[in-house]
């Protein structure tokens, strides 16, 4: 298990949409199990991933917190700008 914070200077609705993106059906094939303007859960493989957004001036931070995916989400974590 992980939590991971990563600051960007994406929009909310980018980094929703990369995450949507990178671990839901298109990339990972993770099933959502809540979204919700600040926070999107994703589960499966036996482990979850949950990624809570909060701005921060002009940046978003994310809070990755996942178990059984830590490789993916660093990965994804490397991914933002």
């Amino acid at each position: 298990m992980i939590n991971l914070d990563v600051r960007t200077k994406l929009k909310r609705d980018e980094v929703i949409d990369r995450l949507k993106k990178f671990f839901g059906k298109g990339g990972l094939g993770l099933e959502i199990t809540e979204e919700a303007p600040q926070c999107l859960s994703f589960r499966g493989g036996g482990g979850y991933i949950t990624a809570t957004l909060c701005s921060e001036e002009d940046k978003i931070r994310v809070n990755l917190v996942t178990q059984e995916w830590e490789i993916q989400v660093k990965k994804f974590a490397s991914s933002l700008p």
